[in-house]
């Protein structure tokens, strides 16, 4: 079993970052991919970003290139989310999720363990 507790969501003025954690356990964390989802009120679970079991590999949703960034350190089993200039539509539960597997971490599906969440609201 993995445990995973996100933390660092809060309400923000547009134009503004936020830098999302994750802490696992339970697991060996240097043998996990991790990926960061989200999901805003009415809508399906969308990826977000992953990063590979030894942050050597990163992938983003196309539209979030260039704002958020991921990033972990397998010394303290903490994934991260930097997110940038954050804008309305960002608003939504954001969540961490580990996968044992190495591909497909685009997907929902891949991932069976996931966090409680954490809600980001970015204001106008």
């Amino acid at each position: 079993q993995v445990q995973l507790v996100e933390s660092g969501g809060g309400l923000v003025q547009a134009g503004n970052s936020l830098i999302l954690s994750c802490a696992a356990s339970g697991r060996t964390f240097s043998n996990l991919s991790m990926g960061w989802f989200r999901q805003a009120p009415g809508k399906e679970r969308e990826f977000v970003a992953a990063i590979s079991w030894r942050g050597d590999l990163t992938y983003y949703a196309d539209s979030l290139k260039g704002r958020f960034t991921i990033s972990r350190d397998n010394a303290k089993n903490t994934v991260y989310l930097q997110m940038n200039s954050l804008k309305p539509e960002d608003t939504a539960v954001y969540y961490c999720a580990a996968s044992e597997g190495r591909y497909r971490l685009v997907y929902v599906s891949t991932y069976g363990y996931w966090g409680q969440g954490t809600q980001v609201t970015v204001s106008s």
